[in-house]
């Protein structure tokens, strides 16, 4: 399935009508929790970003910190060292590159390098300078529902109703953002799934999506070998499924958060997901308007953006 050309949107960055976008994970760090080590030198890494888009990703996000849960923090110059040669090299080659970074100074310098979109896992609460990046840069910016730092992020998973508390935290992580200069229409919004939530939580986000979907933003869903994942596979001793044997699982979610409206989905594997998108489309009663996966930077003119009141 190639890639539809719905009209292309600052960057040169295009609309995929008939379904969402395929962001693919490289991790250029010794710890993550399913990758760690296997792509931590700047060949290896470019190299697997090089394999990712072979694969099917339309996109490779690039990361030099962990955010696995208990995760310590990097030195600003490690994460620099980590992501910038891997994002100039690949950008020098054609390859839409994201950064995956709650620091300001190396989202800066990831689009510098060549980095088309800031994912920042903190939703711009890590770092007060990154709102200002993402405005003067006018990049999209992903911002993920975020209350804490790795390392203590699982104490933070209390909710009473967590579609509601998430929903609403996000949105004022985006009022913020619009109050500081950054278009409504750069602005992409994640639930983030296994950050600060348990797997219960993760299973009703993934209910309600469709209302997250509805914010008028588009969204970015990132399962892929989650915990909660393993924990739906678990064996007959209760033993989780390890991440590598999550795939399936993973795919299938693909699929799912796509017709519940996402705008993309964030995964190790690209093959899996795209295609079961192609096995998806092939089936569907109806094929998707034109627009159904819009740009970030393509706002869809029915909704209101609620953060600004403009169409």
């Amino acid at each position: 399935m190639n890639p539809g050309t719905a009209g292309d949107t600052l960057n040169g960055l295009p609309a995929f009508g008939s379904r969402p976008w395929v962001m693919g994970i490289l991790n250029v760090t010794p710890d993550s929790f399913s990758d760690g080590g296997r792509w931590n030198s700047t060949d290896t890494a470019v190299a697997h970003g090089r394999l990712l888009v072979a694969e099917g990703a339309d996109l490779v996000d690039v990361g030099g910190e962990s955010t696995r849960p208990g995760a310590h923090r990097v030195t600003v110059a490690d994460e620099l060292a980590r992501v910038v040669p891997v994002i100039t090299a690949l950008a020098a080659e054609g390859i839409r590159c994201s950064v995956d970074t709650t620091r300001a100074v190396v989202a800066e310098a990831a689009v510098r390098a060549g980095a088309v979109i800031i994912n920042d896992v903190s939703g711009g609460l890590a770092d007060p300078d990154m709102v200002t990046v993402a405005a003067e840069t006018g990049v999209p910016w992903i911002l993920m529902h975020w209350r804490g730092h790795s390392d203590r992020m699982q104490d933070l998973a209390r909710y009473d109703d967590v579609t509601a508390e998430v929903t609403a935290e996000l949105l004022r992580q985006a009022d913020r953002a619009v109050t500081a200069g950054v278009d409504p229409a750069a602005i992409v919004l994640d639930p983030g799934l296994g950050f600060a939530k348990n797997g219960d939580h993760n299973l009703q986000l993934l209910r309600d999506l469709p209302h997250l979907a509805d914010l008028g933003f588009p969204l970015l869903v990132g399962a892929s070998r989650k915990r909660f994942i393993g924990e739906l596979l678990a064996d007959a001793d209760g033993t989780p499924r390890p991440p590598a044997g999550r795939e399936a699982a993973t795919a299938a979610l693909s699929v799912l958060v796509a017709q519940r409206g996402a705008w993309g989905v964030r995964v190790h594997e690209p093959r899996p997901s795209r295609d079961a998108f192609a096995a998806w489309e092939a089936v569907r009663e109806r094929p998707a308007p034109p627009d159904a996966f819009p740009s970030p930077l393509r706002p869809d003119p029915s909704r209101q953006h609620p953060t600004t009141g403009v169409r």
